[in-house]
C-alpha cells in the first residue's frame, strides 16, 4: 500500500512536468551483471556521446517530465534500445498504456537486457532499472502492471531510448 502511495505521489509530481533532480551516479558494480560486451566510458566520453539531457537521465539518474517524451505514446512496431550502448531493451509488443506519461513495458526483450537495484532517493523505496551493458539509468519498475502479463510495469524514460521500426 505504501509503495502504491509513493508511486502515485511521484506520478502526480511529474504529471505537472516538474523534473526530479538527478542523483549522483554510482560506479559500475554493485550488482551490475558481468558481460563480455560491457561498455565503460569516462564521464567526458559519455558527455561526447550523449546530449546533455540524455546524459542527465542515463548517467546522472534524472527523470524526464511525464507526457513530454517522444515515445510515451508511440504505437509503431519495433524495438527500443539504449541510447548509450545500443543494447536492445524492450519490444513494442510488450508496451502498454499505463496512463503515467512514460513508455511502459511489462517485460524487457530478454532477462539479461536490464538489471535492477534498490533506489532510496526522493524519500521513496523503488526498484531502479538499469541497462545491463552500460549500467545506464533507464527508469523504475513497479508491481502495478498488467496482471495477465506478470504484473510488472517498467516505467522508462523516452530520452534514453532509440527506436528501430520494423516493416
Amino acid at each position: 500500500m505504501m509503495q502504491k502511495l509513493m508511486t502515485l505521489t511521484l506520478v502526480a509530481v511529474l504529471a505537472g512536468c516538474a523534473i526530479l533532480e538527478p542523483q549522483a551516479a554510482e560506479p559500475a558494480g554493485n550488482g551490475s551483471p558481468k558481460r563480455k560486451d560491457k561498455v565503460v566510458l569516462s564521464d567526458a566520453e559519455w558527455k561526447k556521446r550523449l546530449t546533455p539531457e540524455q546524459y542527465r537521465i542515463l548517467r546522472s539518474k534524472g527523470t524526464e517530465a511525464a507526457f513530454c517524451g517522444v515515445f510515451y505514446d508511440n504505437k509503431k512496431t519495433g524495438t527500443y534500445s539504449c541510447v548509450g550502448c545500443k543494447l536492445p531493451l524492450f519490444r513494442s509488443d510488450a508496451k502498454f498504456d499505463s496512463g503515467t506519461g512514460w513508455p511502459s513495458f511489462f517485460q524487457p526483450v530478454s532477462k539479461d537486457a536490464v538489471w535492477m537495484k534498490t533506489d532510496r532517493s526522493h524519500g521513496m523505496v523503488r526498484q531502479e532499472v538499469l541497462c545491463a551493458r552500460c549500467d545506464g539509468h533507464l527508469g523504475h519498475v513497479f508491481d502495478d502492471g498488467p496482471r495477465d502479463k506478470g504484473g510488472l510495469r517498467f516505467c522508462i524514460n523516452s530520452e534514453i531510448l532509440t527506436f528501430k521500426q520494423e516493416r
